[in-house]
């Protein structure tokens, strides 16, 4: 089952939205029956620009604000709670069917916990020309029970890209 709900406010220079969204989790992986939400075959960076983390056994409280100083650039932040909507089931992480040993998905054991991470991220767009255009982005995942039940040493990660783009 997936849940989303999303609240906010446009105008031509800023976009401010919270939300939440939840795909259920299996709560007895002992039985016959799967009742972890399956994202079929979707790229997870529009959910999850840090994508460590999708859909599957997931509760994301949500922030955004993207700002437009000018028409070339474009400004984006957004911060995370992410849990898992059941301690019996696994963390699960990838986007789809791109790897035939997995279908593309690893999931991970939650140990009994259920805080996945608090996440920031920050990116800039820049159009240079009409179908050019570069990326700057930045995030930090701050890791809670489940991540630090993993890597006890270290629970936190961080990821960065510079990405360009030609669209013709």
């Amino acid at each position: 089952m997936l849940l989303r709900a999303v609240a906010g406010r446009i105008t031509p220079a800023t976009e401010k939205v919270i939300g939440y969204s939840y795909g259920s989790g299996d709560g007895n992986p002992n039985n016959s029956r799967h009742s972890t939400f399956f994202q079929l075959l979707p790229t997870p960076r529009p959910y999850a620009r840090f994508p460590f983390y999708n859909m599957m056994n997931n509760e994301d409280a949500y922030g955004s604000l993207n700002l437009r100083p000018t028409s070339k650039l474009a400004l984006r932040t957004e911060a995370h709670t992410l849990r898992l909507a059941s301690a019996s089931d696994l963390w699960y992480s990838g986007g789809g069917a791109f790897q035939p040993q997995t279908f593309g998905y690893t999931g991970r054991p939650s140990n009994g916990h259920r805080g996945l991470a608090n996440v920031w991220d920050l990116s800039a767009d820049y159009a240079l020309t009409r179908s050019f255009s570069a990326t700057v982005y930045y995030g930090h995942a701050w890791g809670k029970g489940v991540a630090a039940s993993i890597y006890p040493k270290d629970p936190n990660g961080q990821f960065a890209f510079l990405e360009t783009n030609f669209r013709f």
